[in-house]
């Protein structure tokens, strides 16, 4: 039986997949020392899990270095990389929307969007037939409209306090977001019997 490797972020998502796995029937120890570790290598289930940033997670699967891997469907639609989507976890779940100041509209001439995920923000402004100008930013994207930098952001939402927290409001639901399951195509096929068990075993968990 070939080894399955799986490309995981670290923190939430990790830790509900893994449970998932646990639940799917997967010989997993309960818990995981995974503070500083990189790999993790399950040798009764021929598994091994790389933590990766959740940005890498498609590119690694991408490669054909993880021959499957658990990514938000925000990274996906933003990097558009070249793997196949088998299934949604239904885990971690959230929305992009766009938010600003209340009671403000766009600029009408150049409307500026300061976002983390600048083709979901272009591909839906486009959309809507709006030319905006996009504004790239990697942190503290509430700050934009509070200092005139941008007439709206787009991120991600998960509770909206920290919209609240920081006097913004919600505009446009863009997308919903859920975790999704992965595969590399040249593993999907070389692989197929291992990774259509492991999707098998999980879709009746999600549904």
């Amino acid at each position: 039986m070939n080894e399955l490797t799986i490309a995981m972020p670290k923190g939430r998502i990790f830790e509900e997949a893994y449970q998932m796995l646990i639940d799917a029937g997967f010989n997993l120890p309960e818990e995981v020392e995974m503070s500083r570790k990189l790999m993790i290598e399950i040798p009764e289930e021929k598994i091994r899990f790389i933590l990766a940033k959740p940005t890498d997670v498609p590119v690694y699967v991408e490669h054909g270095v993880a021959d499957i891997g658990i990514a938000g469907k925000d990274t996906l639609l933003e990097l558009n990389r070249n793997v196949h989507e088998l299934l949604d976890l239904k885990i971690s779940k959230c929305y992009i929307a766009s938010a600003g100041l209340p009671n403000t509209q766009m600029n009408e001439i150049a409307p500026r969007i300061a976002t983390k995920y600048p083709n979901i923000a272009m591909s839906y402004y486009k959309e809507m037939g709006e030319q905006v100008e996009i504004i790239e930013l990697n942190g503290s994207i509430e700050l934009a409209p509070m200092i005139g930098l941008a007439d709206r952001i787009v991120d991600i939402v998960s509770t909206g306090r920290t919209l609240k927290e920081n006097g913004l409001v919600e505009y446009e639901h863009i997308t919903d977001v859920s975790s999704r399951l992965i595969a590399n195509p040249v593993s999907y096929r070389m692989k197929s019997e291992r990774i259509q068990d492991l999707v098998s075993r999980l879709k009746k968990l999600v549904n």
